[in-house]
């Protein structure tokens, strides 16, 4: 079967300068050709890189960014939130223990409608203490109203991360933005990419126009007023409706910068789906693996198919439900636990997805890789024949699964 252009691999630039670097170093240098105004940060690892490099940038004067070193991400997320609503351009990194510190503050910067960016290397939250990757973290970000976007590899964390000013600072939006890289396997490992110059970053961006900057002394403005029973209702309501619209701009976003770089993007990314029977939906990297697993099996004559989603918040139920629409049984693949939850983060959204768009492939629900564990492709092709096996009578219970756990 011929792939659809949207189900190759993206494109090479025509445009890029090529470099073998890591995924943490590729969003540094996003970060200095963005040319943020402040950020703050507080090193942890596996975001230590990206820390690390982008102070050397200040340093040599390569950006004219005013660095803080804060004392913690409690702080780092406090000054973001100052300096943002005083009208600067502002970014911040961070991982595991370091957003799950700023937990607060997530909610005062999107309530407060400030263009934050962060970079968010994903771990494994503690106890036991784990520093490798897993999504608990961004998981329990999810739902503190901020666009999230998940990175495959080292390429994409750097275009998400020129992309998400742009929808961070959308007039429809004014959101706060979360790009995502997962911990080690993106941030640490050295892949071909291609970095643009530096003056199409900055015109793609733009020039930052806050909107109702505390420094705007002839517009006062509040930030932080009391707001109860009489106010706070509908201007939740609004937060909401900024993020429904942020649907339809990332989408706008990374088509226009698919025009820039050759790499275009979208809200999912389907592979081989078109008359696929069973399908894996997975999140970030592990999409990589999954997609040499689905060519193995379509050697063998198997209709197998996956679909990666490319932006988790808010989560795009329509395309997702598009795209598995003729599917026998998925499974969704979850780097996460919901503690006594009825399934994995991905595989509720999933669920709603496809109940409220009329459409029902079977559905079963697979953690795997948490704490960093490695899994592997045949561990893969255990989920695809198991829903194979489903499809032609077998149990989908539990529900939930295990890829990859020793149990006794």
């Amino acid at each position: 079967m011929t792939l659809k252009a949207s189900e190759r691999r993206r494109a090479r630039s025509a445009t890029g300068r090529a470099v073998a670097i890591n995924g943490a170093t590729l969003v540094a240098h996003a970060m200095r050709q963005i040319h943020p105004d402040v950020v703050a940060c507080y090193p942890i690892t596996p975001q230590t890189i990206i820390t690390e490099t982008f102070s050397e940038f200040v340093a040599n004067g390569l950006v004219q960014t005013e660095f803080v070193a804060v004392e913690s991400e409690h702080a780092a997320m406090s000054v973001c939130i100052g300096s943002a609503a005083a009208g600067a351009r502002t970014q911040t990194a961070t991982s595991g223990p370091g957003l799950a510190l700023m937990w607060e503050l997530l909610w005062v910067a999107s309530g407060s409608r400030l263009p934050i960016v962060m970079h968010l290397c994903t771990r494994a939250l503690s106890a036991p203490l784990n520093i490798l990757c897993d999504h608990s973290d961004v998981m329990g970000a999810r739902d503190t109203g901020w666009p999230i976007l998940f990175s495959e590899d080292g390429q994409e964390a750097y275009d998400n991360a020129i992309q998400a000013v742009r929808v961070a600072e959308h007039p429809d939006v004014l959101l706060p933005v979360i790009s995502t890289q997962d911990g080690f396997t993106i941030t640490h490992g050295i892949e071909r990419a291609e970095i643009l110059d530096d003056a199409s970053v900055r015109s793609f961006v733009g020039e930052y126009s806050p909107h109702r900057p505390l420094l705007d002394v002839e517009h006062p403005t509040t930030y932080g007023a009391w707001d109860y029973h009489d106010f706070y209702f509908e201007h939740k309501r609004q937060q909401a409706d900024a993020m429904e619209k942020a649907l339809g701009v990332i989408e706008a976003v990374g088509q226009e910068f698919g025009k820039l770089s050759g790499r275009s993007y979208g809200l999912v990314q389907p592979y081989r789906l078109d008359d696929a029977e069973f399908a894996v939906v997975v999140l970030g990297s592990a999409a990589g693996t999954l997609r040499s697993v689905v060519d193995d099996l379509r050697s063998r004559g198997v209709k197998a198919g996956m679909l990666r989603v490319r932006v988790l918040r808010p989560f795009p139920t329509k395309a997702v439900a598009e795209a598995l629409a003729g599917v026998k049984v998925a499974a969704v693949l979850d780097r996460a636990l919901a503690f006594g939850a009825p399934g994995g983060p991905l595989f509720e959204d999933v669920c709603v997805a496809l109940t409220t768009n009329g459409v029902g492939p079977r559905l079963v629900n697979y953690v795997y890789g948490l704490g960093g564990r490695d899994t592997l492709p045949a561990q893969f092709l255990q989920a695809f024949e198991d829903i194979r096996r489903i499809a032609k009578g077998a149990s989908a219970q539990p529900v939930v699964r295990y890829l990859g756990l020793r149990e006794s």
